[in-house]
């Protein structure tokens, strides 16, 4: 038979289990208290009696049995707790408030030497009914062969532990009803939290990924998984956004460079029937359009990889040398343009990453920067160390520049903005960069320019920034 699912929840278990551990707890106390009390109670009344008997034995001692039997007859008219009988040599009771001595008078004992013993006396209350109260008590043999026992009655002590172990039950037993109806409580709430959630993974399971958990603002560990999952709904969103956005941008980028390929190869294919061409060229340049799709897909390929795994082989190396020798790289083709191209590198940067996708998304960086600014502008890389340490690879141009509130967007995979859609490329560049230094632990800055100059501008100032090598700042 299967529980209700509130009874199976892991906070009704934990209170089973702390109401268990307490229940153990509380009667190993319980135990301990009653057997200490009793313990105690039996001790002093015991005490008491040994202080009755040496009274009386020392009346005996040194006046005799008739002052011992008169101070017996004092004692019991005038009541008390202590129970006394006097029996003479042959057995017979001589004084005391017992009709029957607790002990059997033919075991042979010895004279001065007391034996102890527990008992149930049998007595009679006020409204007629038969008591078997507890007792203790202590035998004696006198000298001549009287016999004296002294005792106490110690059912009150009884009857008090009694209602001291009642008590300490019901007080058990309240305990455990309110951890039951605590823990139910605890369960519901829990229950009713838990539902919320099940709910959103089950509507994004069904492919819902606008559903969010609710938040009860309490701060507690339940809030922290369902903000924690509403920020991992988020980010899937974004990334399924961006996965169909991706393929959009594909199939948009893709389709004219496939058109055009199938065209070239269409009219060589025509020409060549013809006898007019070879077709030579036109397949050059159908290769040349293979070769910009397979650098489009194998771009996507390491972004991939970056963002799953980080950094492959990461190595220690100075930066200032990787940039000077992208300057050096690039130089011509800036001067084929008629672009002012400088560069202002600092020695002994050192950082720990993998060299070739640095090495990547700086030649991103500068042939964007050369591709944008127009003719008789200028470029300037920039290799330094920032005063929080961390290490900045910037390229400053003076072209159109980007509007600040694309810079987010252009970031990501296939944005092309309007002013880029006349120049050859994917819109893969600065999604390198970024994949490259997020790999890397650090990020891309985005910045005004150095402003208008010749007519353009106001220019960008893409900047990568990356932590140093430890122990290097």
């Amino acid at each position: 038979m299967r529980l209700p699912s509130l009874l199976r929840r892991t906070p009704f278990r934990l209170t089973l289990l702390f109401l268990a551990l307490f229940v153990a707890a509380a009667g190993a106390i319980l135990a301990y208290v009653y057997f200490a009390s009793a313990s105690e109670a039996q001790a002093r009344a015991q005490a008491d009696v040994q202080g009755e008997l040496s009274a009386l034995t020392a009346i005996h001692r040194t006046r005799g049995v008739d002052a011992l039997n008169q101070a017996l007859v004092e004692r019991t008219i005038r009541g008390g707790p202590y129970l006394y009988l006097l029996t003479g040599p042959d057995g017979k009771i001589v004084t005391g408030n017992l009709s029957v001595m607790p002990f059997d008078l033919k075991q042979p004992r010895q004279a001065g030497r007391g034996e102890w013993s527990t008992f149930r006396l049998t007595t009679t209350d006020e409204d007629g009914r038969v008591e078997n109260r507890r007792s203790i008590g202590v035998i004696l043999p006198l000298a001549g062969g009287d016999t004296l026992f002294v005792g106490e009655d110690i059912g009150g002590i009884e009857e008090y532990l009694s209602r001291l172990t009642q008590a300490l039950w019901g007080a058990m037993a309240l305990v455990i009803l309110l951890g039951l109806a605590g823990g139910l409580y605890v369960s519901r709430r829990v229950e009713a939290a838990m539902a919320g959630l099940n709910r959103v993974v089950q509507a994004v399971q069904e492919g819902d990924l606008k559903q969010r958990a609710p938040l009860r603002h309490s701060g507690d560990e339940l809030d922290e998984l369902g903000q924690g999952l509403n920020t991992m709904l988020d980010r899937l969103e974004t990334s399924m956004a961006s996965i169909r956005h991706a393929g959009d941008s594909i199939a948009h980028d893709l389709r004219s460079p496939l058109t055009r390929m199938r065209a070239k190869l269409e009219v060589a294919l025509i020409d060549a029937e013809a006898g007019k061409i070879d077709g030579v060229d036109a397949l050059t340049i159908a290769l040349d359009e293979a070769d910009q799709l397979l650098k489009t897909f194998n771009t996507v390929l390491a972004i991939a990889r970056l963002q799953a795994g980080g950094a492959p082989d990461p190595k220690v190396f100075d930066a200032a040398d990787l940039a000077a020798d992208m300057a050096e790289l690039y130089e011509p083709a800036a001067e084929d343009k008629s672009i002012d191209f400088s560069a202002e590198v600092e020695k002994g940067l050192m950082v720990e990453g993998n060299q070739p996708f640095l090495a990547q998304a700086l030649a991103n960086l500068i042939d964007n920067a050369i591709k944008y600014t127009p003719a008789g502008g200028a470029v300037k890389l920039r290799a330094r160390r920032r005063s929080s340490g961390e290490i900045e690879y910037s390229l400053t141009d003076t072209g159109p520049g980007v509007p600040e509130e694309d810079r987010e967007r252009v970031v990501q995979r296939f944005v092309r903005l309007d002013n880029s859609r006349t120049e050859p490329g994917s819109g893969l560049g600065l999604s390198l960069v970024t994949a490259v230094a997020e790999a890397h632990g650090g990020r891309v800055v985005l910045d005004e320019g150095p402003g208008a100059y010749q007519g353009s501008g106001p220019g960008l100032r893409v900047a990568l920034v990356i932590p140093p090598a430890a122990g290097s700042q």
